[in-house]
């Protein structure tokens, strides 16, 4: 029995770090994750400064993104 458990353990232990590992990939790929990386980066240039909110980041991004288009796409 106790073989048994371990390997559940095991198994359940796979499982979790496999969710883990896609819920990042899909937080990577979809974008979810950039405002995480902005208060990452600003905690570590600007620490004594407040960083925007998560409101005022998107904004500022959409505000850039319609400023300066992408124009290496190929279509």
């Amino acid at each position: 029995m106790q073989g048994f458990t371990t390997m559940v353990r095991r198994i359940w232990s796979a499982l979790l770090k496999a969710k883990a590992g896609f819920v990042w990939y899909v937080r990577e790929f979809s974008g979810e994750a950039k405002y995480d990386h902005y208060l990452e980066h600003f905690a570590s240039e600007h620490p004594c400064e407040t960083p925007l909110t998560e409101r005022e980041y998107w904004r500022m991004r959409e505000e850039y993104d319609r400023k300066h288009p992408n124009t290496s796409c190929c279509c």
